[in-house]
């Protein structure tokens, strides 16, 4: 093992052992495939992360000829979920809001539109469809869960009704529960999480995704170009940029419960000014640590990364440079 990785080891495991919380910490070197991990093989929420997958589905089914993203499509009201959906206003003017395939997958990439991503869901075949496309793709240790409104209501002890997607219905549901049902719907799902994943089957799915692996190059750059405009969480793992350095990622926030959340993640491809690329993964699965203090842990991984990057890119100009004749004494 070289000096570089041996300090990013260090650096990824100390920052996993001291981080008051479940975290699972992955850097993968898409050039090599050398992995660094902190619990890698541990199962995490994933939450909106999830998005990733119904977003490769729909470029998958691109990829075959069956849909495409100019492809037009409706939101109606009966497709609203519930939390954050910015399209919700649309959808709820008359005879629902039209648009693409193309807008709805920028709106579920970039915003994270609980509601533009469940529609595209729909549109690709479900759930079911999503996790044959993850098995047919190779992509191993990765759930898929049964969509944000059952499985949203099933953290917070509740079944779902589609009247919680109005106001603030589901909210005055949750609230109405007992302490001890709710919290034993929500210590269930981070013990085992319907949507559960591990870093290292993230990070493998990343690194493949950006080898051109997965999809045809069509679909590769723009799912990846769309990524990199993703909108939410600026300052976790993209707080921790340096110039030059570009990121594409998805992130996933779960439900808070007393104090604790439940899913408070960020994963992505990150850029260095030369090309060279890296998948990361931090998937935070369980803490009370304040906001500020996560986005320390992510900032703190990119910049191990940088380093690690910085410590390759050395030791290959020291590889290319030509040896100074060596001085005899006369």
């Amino acid at each position: 093992m070289s000096s570089a990785a041996a300090q990013l080891n260090q650096h990824v495991r100390r920052l996993g052992e001291t981080f008051p919380g479940d975290v699972g910490i992955v850097v993968r070197d898409v050039q090599t495939g050398w992995t660094s991990h902190y619990r890698g093989l541990d199962y995490f929420p994933q939450q909106s992360v999830s998005k990733l997958w119904v977003a490769l589905s729909l470029f998958d089914q691109i990829d075959r000829g069956t849909t495409g993203l100019a492809n037009g499509i409706v939101v109606r009201p009966e497709d609203l979920t519930l939390f954050h959906q910015p399209i919700r206003a649309l959808a709820l003017r008359p005879g629902g809001f039209r648009t693409t395939n193309e807008d709805l997958v920028l709106r579920a990439l970039t915003q994270s539109d609980n509601s533009a991503n469940d529609r595209l869901l729909n549109l690709v075949g479900g759930p079911a469809v999503v996790r044959t496309t993850l098995g047919q793709k190779g992509i191993t240790s990765v759930r898929f869960g049964p969509g944000e409104t059952l499985m949203q209501s099933q953290i917070a002890g509740l079944a779902w009704k589609s009247e919680y997607s109005l106001g603030q219905r589901f909210f005055d549901a949750r609230d109405a529960l007992p302490a001890a049902s709710r919290r034993a719907a929500f210590n269930a799902y981070i013990a085992d999480p319907v949507d559960g994943a591990t870093p290292l089957g993230i990070a493998d799915a990343l690194a493949r995704l950006k080898q051109g692996s997965l999809l045809s190059p069509a679909s590769t750059s723009r799912m990846l170009s769309i990524m990199a405009q993703t909108r939410t969480g600026p300052q976790r793992l993209k707080g921790g940029l340096r110039n030059g350095w570009s990121l594409s990622h998805k992130t996933g926030t779960g439900q808070i419960f007393q104090g604790e959340q439940a899913g408070y993640n960020d994963v992505g491809i990150l850029t260095s000014p030369d090309g060279q690329a890296y998948a990361v993964a931090v998937l935070i699965g369980r803490t009370r640590q304040p906001l500020p203090e996560r986005m320390k842990l992510m900032h703190r991984v990119v910049a191990a990364t940088i380093e690690y990057d910085a410590q390759l890119a050395a030791q290959r100009a020291a590889a290319a440079s030509p040896s100074e004749p060596t001085e005899r004494s006369s």
